[in-house]
């Protein structure tokens, strides 16, 4: 496959001096940086500000996340048709080493945000006594520390190493990215895992859920498909990689939106159904807390708007095929994916005792760290190819049509 397609000349997947993409980091940085300074300011205190920003952080981190699951599982399955795409998700997860700086406030607010077991009297706590050993402060830092240093390390080596290609061709890079990528995804699995325990389930931390884990994945999966699809179909809008992406691959990314909004569904009823069919109190706090206080509103939004909406809008072939449907629809899930996560955290804040209140913090938080993130990605663009130019799979993904 892939015999006598037409090859574009590499500068097809330059990105040209003065073009759009070039000019929107200076402003998506600008805007976090008065959107930060609103939040602040507009919060009621700095309680409010610390839960704003741990929502708004998990939930740039997942695009990230999401996009570097997309890297490995391609490279690791030997994907041919995802190879015009698959250096959009690169950029993204090239942002990693960035979340690192975006997580100091968290680290600087763990004791707004940790303070049940982080506080001097959570030893009194006979359950939090037991959980010492994994939930103290040292221990906290030291797995963060080692959560980006191997976020960062994957994220790095796999661009670099596909970057490194577009210079020397060859199936060298090839071969090592797919065996590197073996190693990684048990990485990438346990790191996730442990970070979605450590930053989002631990402000609860007398609850538990073994499906926690796996649940922000889910949702971090959606999302990181969700904004590979926007950019890249932003990319063809304004002109860039028209000679490699056609709509089959954008097909193709409509297909996987489609499919991991169902997997998003499968975990979250997963998770509830286990609680609730076994009905034991240590495990049912969590949903207790939301189905009040107008939280169970938003439990029912996010059935409606996270799955059945979605699924019904992308179950027809067609809509998967057209930019002008599918564009909105994975913009919809991005914003859906942001109250889903909003759902996970703000209940346990002082004010989310009180109910179900998006304020202007909340979103001028999801603003800053959103741009920043897109910001970053887009200057990872700049002096380097939109497309794997060199990747011997190429003339495959041309070729490629869905049936």
């Amino acid at each position: 496959m892939g015999h006598g397609v037409h090859i574009p000349a590499p500068e097809a997947a330059d990105l040209p001096d003065g073009h759009i993409f070039t000019r929107v980091p200076n402003i998506l940085f600008g805007t976090a940086v008065v959107a930060l300074l609103g939040a602040w300011f507009t919060a009621h205190d700095g309680h409010q500000f610390a839960f704003s920003y741990l929502t708004a952080f998990l939930y740039a981190l997942s695009l990230c996340l999401g996009s570097l699951f997309f890297v490995l599982i391609q490279h690791a399955g030997r994907a041919a048709w995802s190879v015009v795409v698959r250096r959009t998700a690169e950029h993204l997860a090239g942002v990693l080493p960035w979340m690192a700086i975006l997580f100091i406030p968290i680290f600087l607010w763990r004791h707004d945000l940790y303070h049940h077991w982080m506080g001097a009297h959570a030893h009194d706590d006979p359950i939090l006594a037991g959980k010492a050993a994994f939930l103290n402060e040292g221990f906290w830092i030291q797995r963060a520390a080692l959560y980006f240093i191997a976020w960062a390390v994957m994220g790095w080596f796999l661009r670099r190493k596909s970057i490194q290609q577009d210079l020397v061709g060859g199936t060298k890079a090839t071969y090592a990215l797919e065996r590197w990528s073996y190693r990684f995804i048990p990485i990438f699995a346990f790191t996730l895992t442990f970070a979605a325990f450590d930053w989002a389930m631990s402000l609860d931390p007398h609850w538990f859920s073994t499906m926690w884990g796996v649940y922000y994945f889910a949702g971090a999966v959606v999302s990181g498909f969700a904004i590979i699809t926007v950019i890249t179909i932003a990319q063809l809008r304004t002109g860039l990689v028209g000679e490699y992406v056609n709509i089959e691959h954008i097909h193709d990314l409509g297909k996987l939106v489609f499919a991991f909004t169902i997997f998003w569904t499968y975990i979250a009823f997963s998770q509830y159904f286990l609680i609730w069919y076994s009905n034991i109190p240590e495990e049912t706090s969590w949903f207790h807390h939301r189905t009040g206080n107008s939280w169970e509103t938003l439990g029912v939004i996010l059935i409606l708007c996270h799955f059945v909406l979605p699924f019904i809008f992308l179950l027809s072939r067609w809509r998967k095929r057209n930019w002008k449907t599918l564009l909105p629809a994975a913009i919809w899930m991005l914003c859906f994916h942001y109250l889903d996560l909003y759902y996970m955290v703000m209940p346990a804040s002082p004010e989310g005792h009180h109910g179900l209140s998006l304020s202007v913090s909340d979103i001028l938080c999801v603003i800053a760290l959103t741009g920043v993130t897109i910001g970053v990605a887009l200057i990872n663009m700049r002096g380097n190819k939109l497309v794997p130019v060199q990747d011997p799979r190429l003339p495959e993904a041309l070729a490629h049509v869905n049936f």
